[in-house]
């Protein structure tokens, strides 16, 4: 890899891409061997005496094979298990010399090479998709100056505010010991245990509880760093700062229904939206932000900035968007690259710097630790996937699958027989120097007067909420401690921390678990409400990339089918259309249609929205169709825009939906009506859901 004029290597966005290549194998056009590249005769048959003998344990071929299928495992992950990745690309929009020395953040010109993971946390490799947890966002930018890993959340805060609890708050959340139930669920007598029992739990048990859980797609949620980092620049002045991931598509979710329901359909429900999203080229995209604070205004906040239960509320301090990360490029091997890269919050490059947050401190030693069973040894480095772009020279050496060849009899430093190589490198140089932080104080296990306050915040966000997403967080909890079999559980949850968040929801909670109203003493801060929590605030202008199926049959009106295609793909919809069979079905007023899915292998909880075009045979047929029926029912009781044009709203009526309902859009006049209704139905579709729809749960579905 070549120098720049700087005398650092020259990075851009296809640089790892590259470096990958070298460890790829494919076997096109190749001829088969073994792992010591012997030629191989005959793969399907043991080697043994006879046809009908026992196998002979001289036959290395088996012997190889076998052993190597024996050992293709390793240990998964204790958190963050099942996970999704994408190789892409990370752009500054201008210099950030004011606030850091990275040189990652400099030069817009610049496309820093990054691999993301996005996970669940509480699930094994092979639990669903679509549960409600908390979504891992790992960030891994392979800069001229080394690894960064910025290793966040799509959730601002965590449950713990020291990284002690964090084996406790895990074993609590994941399958109960004594019969390894449930799975990927928090929904059971231990996690509500011990949140009853913690209080700094309080905020993020909101979090977890809201409409954040359920994330429609990794492309529509937040990404956050969680703890406050420091910011130096080359003066070595330092700022304290929050990073923020805000996804270009916006923030949306799924209903709790449609997750449980997709969890079985469609387990993999995230990773193919993802992988098909990269494929089709509709990039991901999101803006890296951050939220700037002088040291000299710390205590004007009156937030601990080192609690990471704790946010600073982005009307009190914007978020600045920096940059861009656009995903572009899909693993060529999931084990290679998913399940083998190394995030720790340890890798920083210079211009950035820890804090003092005791959970961020126990993260800086338990990622790395984690690893050395994981990829079994210290050289884990060197996996392709991990390794960095930047020369790696230092007198670290041997231990299990060590790649790299030292070269020379001096491995330790300081050295004359090596020149007194490799050469230290100054501040100037390029070297990490760690900010110089006075420090200060009695050995002791204790926690600041500061970290104190576990209930104001939580809520802040729940006040913060819309009456709708109020509605999703009560539903929440009643489901989770509906679930708790202790009743003593349940009425400490109720009584030592949602009476002391807010007394409406403290109420609420109590009646659907058929408890006694504790006494309500909800503890409030400087903040009475944030509306930037709030998804109903985020941006709702664009359907790029939204799933919307139309439901036919035949005698359908190709004309209809093609006009409202037209406008919705060139708004940037991914349009599926869904028959009894697949093939296509015939139509009137054009060609046959093509059918994308039969009714048999999808349903309406893939789509973002329904359209039902005229045509009064198709409809007839679709009127007499439970599963239609259903279709269009369920897709309505989840709030979702429904488009119908002509003889298409009888099976609205059908249905037993109004065609004046929030949401849903009709037109007698046809899709291809000076492309009114093509617009309506798209405005309709950004708005993602209708809440105010009252009768939803009288509809059968």
């Amino acid at each position: 890899m070549k120098k720049n004029d700087s005398g650092t290597v020259g990075i851009n966005e296809h640089s790892k891409h590259e470096a990958l290549a070298k460890d790829r194998s494919d076997p096109t056009g190749q001829r088969m061997t073994t792992d010591q590249g012997i030629g191989i005769e005959h793969t399907d048959d043991s080697l043994r005496i006879g046809a009908r003998g026992p196998t002979l344990l001289e036959d290395f071929h088996f012997r190889e094979k076998i052993t190597r299928f024996d050992h293709e495992r390793i240990p998964e992950r204790v958190v963050h298990a099942r996970g999704s990745g994408a190789h892409g690309y990370f752009q500054v929009y201008e210099s950030q010399a004011e606030y850091t020395k990275a040189r990652f953040l400099q030069d817009p010109a610049v496309k820093t090479p990054v691999f993301v993971r996005f996970s669940t946390v509480a699930g094994s490799r092979g639990s669903a998709d679509t549960v409600r947890d908390v979504r891992g966002f790992a960030v891994k930018f392979y800069t001229e100056e080394g690894n960064f890993d910025l290793v966040g959340n799509n959730i601002p805060v965590f449950f713990i505010q020291d990284g002690i609890k964090f084996p406790d708050v895990i074993h609590a959340a994941k399958p109960e010991p004594h019969h390894e139930m449930p799975q990927a669920q928090t929904a059971h007598d231990s996690f509500w245990d011990f949140i009853s029992l913690m209080p700094e739990s309080a905020h993020m048990v909101m979090w977890t509880m809201s409409d954040r859980a359920l994330p429609r797609s990794y492309r529509m949620m937040e990404g956050f760093g969680v703890h406050t980092f420091r910011l130096v620049n080359a003066k070595g002045v330092s700022r304290f700062v929050k990073f923020h991931w805000k996804p270009v598509l916006g923030v949306h979710s799924l209903v709790w229904d449609e997750c449980q329901k997709l969890a079985g359909k469609d387990p993999d429900y995230h990773r193919r939206d993802l992988w098909e999203a990269i494929d089709q080229g509709d990039f991901p995209e999101y803006e890296l932000g951050v939220q700037l604070i002088e040291e000299s205004d710390v205590a004007k906040l009156g937030i601990e900035l080192l609690d990471p239960t704790k946010i600073i509320p982005e009307e009190l301090v914007p978020v600045k968007r920096i940059g861009k990360l656009t995903l572009n490029r899909n693993p060529v091997n999931f084990f290679a690259e998913t399940e083998q890269v190394a995030f720790c919050v340890a890798n920083i490059v210079p211009g950035i710097d820890f804090t003092d947050d005791p959970l961020m401190q126990a993260r800086l030693f338990s990622y790395l630790d984690t690893q050395l069973t994981r990829l079994g040894g210290p050289n884990f480095a060197e996996i392709p996937i991990n390794r960095p772009l930047a020369p790696v020279h230092n007198h670290q050496q041997d231990g299990f699958k060590r790649h790299t060849a030292n070269v020379g009899r001096a491995n330790y430093h300081p050295n004359s027989l090596g020149g007194g190589c490799p050469f230290l490198s100054s501040a100037s140089q390029g070297g990490f120097t760690h900010f110089q932080e006075k420090v200060g104080g009695e050995k002791t296990r204790a926690r600041s007067e500061s970290f104190s306050d576990h209930f104001s915040q939580a809520g802040m966000f729940y006040r913060s909420m819309s009456r709708p997403e109020k509605e999703h967080i009560v539903a929440a909890l009643s489901f989770e401690l509906g679930k708790v079999e202790s009743k003593e559980i349940r009425q400490r949850v109720v009584e030592r921390i949602l009476a002391k968040i807010d007394g409406e929801l403290a109420t609420q909670v109590a009646t659907g678990l058929g408890l006694a109203v504790p006494p309500l003493s909800p503890v409030k801060g400087n903040i009475d409400k944030s509306p930037a929590l709030s998804i109903e605030n985020t941006k709702k202008n664009s359907i790029k990339t939204r799933r919307i199926g139309f439901l036919v049959a035949d005698g359908v009106d190709a004309r209809e089918v093609e006009a409202a295609k037209a406008a919705l793909e060139k708004a940037g919809a991914k349009v599926k259309v869904i028959a009894k069979h697949l093939g296509t079905v015939k139509a009137v007023h054009g060609k046959n249609v093509e059918v994308d899915k039969s009714s048999l292998t999808t349903d309406s909880i893939e789509y973002d929205a329904v359209f039902i075009p005229g045509g009064a045979a198709s409809v007839a047929v679709l009127k007499k169709d439970g599963e239609a029926l259903h279709f269009v029912q369920e897709a309505y009781r989840h709030c979702k825009p429904i488009g119908a044009t002509m003889e298409g709203a009888e099976l609205l009526a059908a249905c037993g939906i109004s065609t004046s309902a929030p949401g849903v859009v009709v037109s007698q006049d046809g899709a291809s009506a000076g492309n009114a209704f093509g617009a309506t139905f798209i405005a309709a579709i950004a708005e993602h859901r209708y809440w105010s729809r009252l009768d939803r749960s009288s509809i059968p579905a």
